[in-house]
Formats: C-alpha cells, structure tokens, sequence
C-alpha cells in the first residue's frame, strides 16, 4: 500500500477567510480544522485485491479493451496530417459562449450545483458545503511553461484566484490538459486551506511544487474529510441564516476509483503514476467524475463505418459496472466526451459521446454533465461535434436529448436535487 495508512493519517489546520457578505453580517472569518483519515473498510469487487493494474516498473490498464496508444500510434497521428488525411478542425470562431462563473456566496444551499470552468475543470459546490474543483487547468496552454502544447480557442472563464471558496483540488491524472503547475500554484497559494487528492505516485510532483497538503490513494481506496469550524478570537462564527454552515461539521468520502487512460508528462516517465475516476459522497449528495478515460477498443474500420453498429463487439472496459454496483448510484457524473478521433488511435483512451451515455449507465448516475472538449483542440473532431454526436447517442439509447446529459456554456452552472 505503499504507506497508504500513515500517509493518510493526517490533520491539516486551515484558514478560510469569508467576508461578511459571504456569512452574513455578524461573520468575518471561520476557522477549519481539515482531517483527512481512512474509511472504514467498504465492499469491492473480488478481482481489485489482485492489484492486477500494478506492473513492474508503474501502472497499466489490465482489461481485454485497452489496447495501447504507444509512439507508432502518435506517429500515425502525424503522418494523418502530412498526408492531408486529417480533419483540421476550425477553431477561430468554435461557437462556445464564455460566462462569468457566478459561485455562491454562502456555503448554505440546498442543491448540488456545478459549474463548468471549461475542458475537464468543474467546480462542484455541495448542500453539505463542501466545496471541490476537480483537475483544474485555467491558463492557455495544456503544456510545458504555459508556451508549449495546444492553445486555447475559448478563453478561460476565472482565474484561480478567483474562486472564493475551495475546500479539495481532485486530480485524475498528469496529463497538462489535467494538471497544471501554474494553477495548482496560484490555488495553494489562494487557498491555504486547500487539500489535493491524487492518484498514487502523484504527491511527490506536488511536494516539488512546494505544495505540501496531499493524499494520494490507489483504486478502490477511500478517505474520509471532515472540515471542522471553529471560534476565533474577536470572530462570531454564528450568523443569520448561516447556522448550520458555520457551526457543524463538514462531511465528506473520497473514493479512488479505476478507468482506463495513461500518465505521462515527459517521454520518460510513461505510466509511472496513476490515472483514475472519482467518487464524492457528502452527506446524501454523490458526485461521480470519470476523469480522462476510454471504453473500449475499435480497430481501424471503413471509412464512414459505425463503429457502434450491432454488428460489432469490441470488448468494454468491466470497471464502469463494478463502479456504479459497488459506490453507485451517483447524483452526478462528470463524465468526457471529446478528443476521440481519429477512433482506431484514440478509443482506448477517449470515449467519445456514445461511450459516454455507456459510462453513464454504468456507472448508475441520475444526471451526468459532459468534459473534455471545447477548450483545446487535440483531436479531429470538430470542435462542436462531440455535444452534437451526444444528443444523437442519447437517443440511440432511448434517453432524452437535452435534461438527462447535457452539456453547457463555459462558466455556466447548473443545479440538481439530491435525496
């Protein structure tokens, strides 16, 4: 376990200043006590003992529908555009509006409520209070030093210091579009009260960075936050209308959960680190967020083939279904939609939107918002293709177009109920 158990045996003491419009008039700062601890022990499926994703010298995906995305796939990928074989998408004028995110001013709120802050970022507030950004990339290149790598072609819609209120940073993996040195800089230095969960063999990057508030868990792992408010010297912590969210509690499960992609940040450290989907539970509401992931591998077909047709059986990826039977059903799933073609290169590690309403099932979500896509170009499909191939995905599958999985505007935000 790598010294999971005393990894996780940790207490952070944090601050969270909270202006008075924010907690009422008589409030001006609450002080949290953060404790990240082990859960107690859950079901899992029998096969996650094996650690069969565990090789030698890193991680794999361990199932009949990977199939791997090696240096002759990117070479492909190039010799496509060379040839004028690929679709170039046209990004100058993508059709994707851009708001000002609008978060709430008061950790009081009855809904779950996430807002898109483009590619695979959303900030997700729960009832409880609990506040969650989940792989949070805000500047313009997915790269090395913010100059290499793609460049945006919709801006991004804050800046990491314009967040009031994060309580955990949730990374799925190391990929740039995914993780960012610069704005996981500007959130630790915002945020000190801020806590990052990661994928194992990914705190050691941060503890680099100087950040320094990190647990990292393997699939199937989970911790339990608890964000305790207290009194401070000169401070009223109770507030109108602001009792509950001042003065009890904060609750929250952290489930590390498998999917199927890669890790890298360097040509040489391919899969040394893991890359997962998450869980969140705090009390009553349930959040699901796949991450970076694919479903299922399609070998180079006709062109103009349906890879969906009946007529094919490529294998799936099982962990989706033990997902949603053993920490399901979820309340939300954020789930990727985009960056799949061309699909005999990609689909292992890209679903794309008809693999997503699979995911969606599978997974047992209620409602499901769809990520990646819309902010960087990094495959051929068009830039508005993958909202488009959702809708029809969603009725191949006899679900609603638009209520079910939807997509939104970046900064955009939506609510749902919870039980």
């Amino acid at each position: 376990m790598r010294g999971l158990l005393s990894r996780l045996a940790v207490r952070a003491t944090s601050r969270v200043h909270i202006p008075s419009r924010m907690m009422g008039s008589t409030t001006t700062q609450v002080l949290y006590a953060l404790t990240v601890a082990t859960s107690p022990k859950r079901p899992v499926p029998e096969d996650a003992a094996l650690k069969s994703h565990h090789a030698a010298s890193g991680f794999r995906n361990p199932w009949d529908s990977w199939r791997d995305v090696n240096f002759a796939s990117l070479l492909e990928v190039v010799w496509r555009r060379i040839t004028g074989k690929a679709n170039v998408p046209d990004a100058k004028s993508p059709g994707i509006k851009v708001r000002k995110p609008e978060f709430l001013t008061t950790r009081n709120h009855s809904k779950l409520r996430a807002t898109w802050l483009g590619h695979a970022c959303y900030h997700v507030e729960f009832p409880s209070g609990l506040r969650v950004l989940f792989d949070p990339v805000l500047e313009e290149h997915c790269g090395p030093y913010n100059l290499l790598g793609p460049k945006r072609f919709t801006e991004a819609p804050c800046k990491p210091e314009d967040i009031p209120v994060i309580d955990a940073v949730v990374i799925s993996h190391n990929h740039y579009d995914h993780l960012s040195y610069h704005t996981v800089s500007a959130l630790a230095k915002k945020h000190s009260n801020c806590h990052f969960f990661v994928p194992l063999g990914n705190k050691q990057w941060f503890e680099r960075c100087g950040i320094e508030k990190v647990t990292e868990l393997d699939w199937w792992d989970e911790c339990d936050v608890t964000l305790s408010p207290s009194s401070q010297e000169g401070t009223k912590v109770e507030a109108a209308g602001e009792a509950n969210s001042s003065t009890a509690d904060i609750k929250a499960r952290f489930s590390c959960l498998p999917c199927q992609h890669v890790s890298a940040r360097t040509p040489f450290d391919r899969n040394k680190t893991l890359w997962c989907s998450w869980a969140i539970e705090s009390e009553g509401s349930k959040v699901y967020f796949a991450g970076d992931t694919g479903y299922r591998p399609v070998p180079k077909l006709p062109e103009g083939e349906d890879d969906h047709d009946s007529k094919y059986d490529f294998p799936v990826c099982p962990a989706f279904k033990q997902v949603g039977e053993y920490r399901g059903p979820f309340d939300l799933g954020l789930i990727p939609i985009g960056a799949y073609a061309p699909r005999y290169v990609w689909s292992s590690a890209h679903g794309d939107p008809h693999d997503a309403v699979s995911i969606f099932k599978d997974t047992k979500c209620k409602k499901a918002l769809g990520i990646h896509w819309g902010t960087w170009v990094l495959t051929e499909e068009d830039v508005l293709e993958p909202p488009q191939k959702l809708k029809t995905a969603l009725r191949r599958f006899g679900l609603p177009e638009t209520g079910v999985f939807d997509t939104v505007d970046i900064g955009e935000s939506r609510e749902f109920d919870t039980e």
